[in-house]
C-alpha cells in the first residue's frame, strides 16, 4: 500500500463538527481516482481469501470502498443506515458517541449464519458507531465478522472497546491532533 499517496492527498479540518476536533476527511481520498485503485487494491489484498460474503458499509462514508470491495470479491453489500432510511424490516441499535447518542438500523434478513462479513467505515476514533454495527450483524449469526477502517485514530483507542477477538484492521493509523 502507498501509505505517502493517501496521507499526501487526506484533508485534515480544525474545529470541525466541534471546536477542538481534528477531522480526517477521506472524501478528498474519494475524489482521486489514484487513491481510490489504492483503496480498492489494498482492501481487496486484505480480504481476497477471507471468503466474505457480505461486506457491511456503515452510513455513509462506508458505503463507497464497503461498495467497491463487495463488487471486487463478488460478494453482496449490506448497508447500516440511520433510523427511517431502510424501507424493510429492520433491527436498530443505539448507541454513545463523540458527540451524543446515536441509532443505526440494518435489513433483519440481511445477514445470515452462512455469511462471512466485513464491516467497513471510514475512520475508527472512540468506536461507538462500528461497535453498534459490529452487535447488530452478530445478533444474525454469521459463521464470522470481521471489521475494516481506513483510518484509526489510535490515540482515542477506540479498538479497545471491541471484544479481545475481534478482528480489526486499519490501513492508516494516526493520532487525533
Amino acid at each position: 500500500m502507498n501509505k505517502e499517496l493517501l496521507l499526501k492527498n487526506l484533508r485534515s479540518i480544525h474545529d470541525f463538527p466541534i471546536p477542538g476536533i481534528l477531522f480526517r476527511d477521506v472524501t478528498s481520498l474519494f475524489k482521486s481516482a489514484e487513491c481510490m485503485q489504492e483503496l480498492d487494491n489494498t482492501l481487496y489484498e486484505m480480504y481476497k481469501d477471507c471468503g466474505i460474503t457480505k461486506v457491511v458499509g456503515i452510513e455513509s462514508r462506508g458505503f463507497v470502498m464497503g461498495a467497491a470491495l463487495a463488487v471486487k470479491l463478488g460478494a453482496g453489500f449490506v448497508p447500516v443506515r440511520k433510523p427511517g432510511k431502510l424501507p424493510a424490516e429492520t433491527i436498530s441499535e443505539t448507541y454513545y458517541k463523540e458527540y451524543g447518542t446515536d441509532t443505526i438500523e440494518i435489513h433483519k434478513d440481511a445477514i445470515d449464519e452462512n455469511d462471512v462479513v466485513v464491516l467497513h467505515d471510514d475512520l475508527l476514533a472512540t468506536g461507538g458507531t462500528m461497535l453498534a454495527a459490529y452487535n447488530l450483524v452478530k445478533k444474525m449469526n454469521p459463521k464470522k465478522v470481521m471489521i475494516n477502517f481506513i483510518i484509526e485514530l489510535e490515540d482515542l483507542k477506540g479498538r479497545d472497546i471491541f471484544p479481545k477477538d475481534a478482528q480489526i484492521d486499519s490501513l492508516l493509523c494516526l493520532d487525533g491532533e
